[in-house]
């Protein structure tokens, strides 16, 4: 099986994917992030660049399955809501027409994966999304949604848009599909949009997954013992501890009162106080599950760890390692040195288990079954 990965990154749909996958052609436009994937993966399949400067002559052979994961700042609900308007995510138009350019010329991929936060179903009214589904159907795909969160695979809450298309003369076995959209994986955002667009009903797929494997990892797990860690100074603790609602400093209480060591993660956000005015906040959790890793674009942006012990109590940054242990890297993948560059690598990245799963149980039998028909 032959697939391209775009807006590649370091490579992670690719980790996910394995050794049954070929990979006849990455690209992303971040220097550092392609470096890294030269570093792992080698550079002979990498094009380094703006999609929109792609050759199509790239695209002239056969390939199985296109992935595709474009920039989601401007869908994020961190964001500022411009959706495909914007100068990051309306990177999806130029790749769009590479796939377009790919069908008209008869190379079209038998399956296009393209992932995304699951805000594109609700930015915009929905306006995105819909201008994301009739791209994929004005080319002769049919097109279904799910929305999977990667707490299910690792202790990492970080829930994304997988949109899997395949192509119209693509064979799809009845064990893929079902009539009616089911939890988890179809939520109420993607439930809404397809009964609120009766035009996208009429060829919507309701893919059909497996029940998702137990995951009995906590955050504790994931921890980087060999990393030369710069803890916090107590004042800084002190200070992130003043600037928590009564809400989140009963947590820290709470976890105080635990006669062993509790591990949370804190995110800086802002919030509206009793007058209206927007004020930074603290907010922890201790449930064994991280928050959504960020790019680290500023401070704010990059996940804290707290550390409480009785009466101690700790804190510092997530380490690179402990950030690509949460996307569901292995240890074996070399990171970038720099901090922040690591950080982006895993924070811009994809959850591999996650990609895996998908894989496993709907783009391999796919693409698997479509060859055995050939083969008939």
């Amino acid at each position: 099986m032959r697939f391209a990965e775009f807006f590649a990154g370091g490579g992670m749909a690719r980790a996910a994917l394995g050794a049954d996958w070929e990979c006849v052609l990455a690209n992303d436009i971040d220097a550092l992030k392609c470096e890294a994937y030269r570093t792992n993966w080698g550079g002979e399949d990498l094009l380094e660049g703006d999609v929109a400067d792609l050759d199509i002559e790239n695209l002239r052979q056969p390939i199985d399955l296109y992935w595709a994961s474009s920039p989601c700042q401007d869908f994020s609900l961190a964001g500022k809501g411009a959706g495909l308007k914007g100068s990051r995510s309306g990177t999806f138009f130029p790749w769009i027409s590479k796939l377009r350019q790919a069908v008209r010329e008869g190379y079209g991929p038998k399956i296009v994966a393209f992932e995304n936060v699951s805000g594109l179903v609700t930015r915009r009214k929905g306006e995105d999304f819909f201008q994301v589904v009739a791209a994929f159907t004005s080319l002769g795909y049919r097109v279904g949604a799910m929305e999977i969160d990667a707490k299910f695979f690792v202790p990492h809450s970080r829930k994304r848009l997988f949109l899997v298309a395949v192509r119209a003369d693509i064979p799809i076995a009845g064990t893929l599909t079902q009539s009616v959209p089911t939890e988890p994986f179809h939520s109420q955002a993607i439930r809404k949009f397809v009964s609120s667009h009766p035009s996208v009903s009429k060829e919507w797929l309701w893919w059909r997954l497996p029940p998702i494997p137990a995951n009995n990892s906590s955050l504790i797990d994931i921890l980087d013992d060999q990393y030369d860690h710069r803890w916090f100074s107590l004042e800084k603790v002190d200070y992130l501890l003043s600037i928590m609602s009564d809400t989140n400093r009963q947590k820290v209480e709470n976890a105080r009162s635990v006669e062993r060591l509790v591990v949370g993660t804190i995110y800086k956000r802002g919030r509206p106080d009793e007058t209206g005015q927007v004020r930074q906040r603290a907010e922890v959790r201790f449930d064994g599950i991280a928050g959504c890793l960020r790019t680290p674009a500023g401070g704010s942006s990059r996940q804290t760890l707290l550390f409480i012990n009785g009466a101690e109590t700790r804190a510092r940054l997530v380490s690179p390692r402990e950030a690509a242990r949460l996307m569901g890297l292995d240890d074996g993948y070399v990171l970038p040195e720099n901090y922040n560059a690591a950080y982006k690598l895993a924070g811009d990245g994809l959850a591999v288990p996650v990609v895996r799963f998908l894989a496993d149980h709907l783009l391999q039998p796919l693409v698997v079954e479509n060859s055995q028909e050939r083969l008939a």
